[in-house]
This record gives structure tokens, C-alpha cells and sequence, in this order.
């Protein structure tokens, strides 16, 4: 199954006093036993090693680097994807819906990736199934 994998994911998972790291870490074994293909993009591995760095600390940055980026199918986030988020996100007019969230949704459209793996209530809000 493919699943997109949004940085609450990844905090959730990491971040062993996030409210939702047991069920985070729970489904997160389950993917890599079923071999899930994790998808992502480039704007989401800045933005979470930035997080991850700021709220965990850099033994978790090494993780997240090292162990965890190289198992996901990463996607490039190129000008047309940029552009298309961009417009959406003008339009959206809300300023708790981030850029990167307006990536993320342009990708899962243009791939079909209709799965989330995210404590987001925005890709709910897109239409997307959150995991």
C-alpha cells in the first residue's frame, strides 16, 4: 500500500512524550512489516529535520537522517508541484494551512497516493484517509 507520510508522523513516532507516540510507533513497525511504500517529498524531510532538531534534540535528527530517510520513496518537490502548492494555498486563504501542506496534497493528487500517515486534521479535511 502506498502512504504518504506527513512530519506529525515522524514527530509522533520519534518524540517518545508526544501524545500519540504508542499508536504512532504501533502502526509505523506495522507499515515496515507489510513493506508499505512510505511516500514523501523534499519540503517535508527540511521541515521535520528542523522539528525533529528544535523539539527531540540531535540523537533523534540522527535518526530520523539516517535510518528513516532512506526508506522513503522521495519525491522532489519540482517548480510546477511548487507552483500548483502555491496557488492552492493563496486560494485556500487560511493561514493555519501551510505550504507545505499545499505540497503535500499536489503530490498525493498527482501520484494517486490517497493514504496519510499524519495526526494532521488538514489531509482529513482535503479528503484524504488518514492511517
Amino acid at each position: 500500500m502506498n502512504v504518504f507520510v506527513d512530519p506529525s508522523a515522524f514527530l509522533a513516532v520519534l518524540g517518545r512524550g508526544d501524545t500519540s507516540h504508542l499508536a504512532a510507533k504501533k502502526h509505523w513497525e506495522k507499515m515496515l512489516t507489510d513493506k508499505d511504500d512510505l511516500v514523501c517529498h523534499t519540503c517535508i524531510v527540511v521541515e521535520t529535520s528542523a522539528l525533529i532538531l528544535r523539539r527531540l534534540g540531535i540523537e533523534a535528527g540522527h535518526v530520523f537522517e539516517q535510518d528513516i530517510v532512506p526508506i522513503l520513496r522521495l519525491i522532489w518537490a519540482t517548480r510546477d508541484i511548487h507552483e500548483a502548492a502555491v496557488s492552492a494555498h493563496l486560494v485556500a486563504n487560511r493561514r493555519t494551512l501551510s505550504l507545505v501542506d499545499c505540497v503535500s496534497f499536489e503530490i498525493m493528487r498527482r501520484t494517486g497516493v490517497q493514504k496519510a500517515f499524519a495526526f494532521d486534521r488538514h489531509f482529513q479535511e482535503y479528503g484524504y484517509e488518514c492511517v
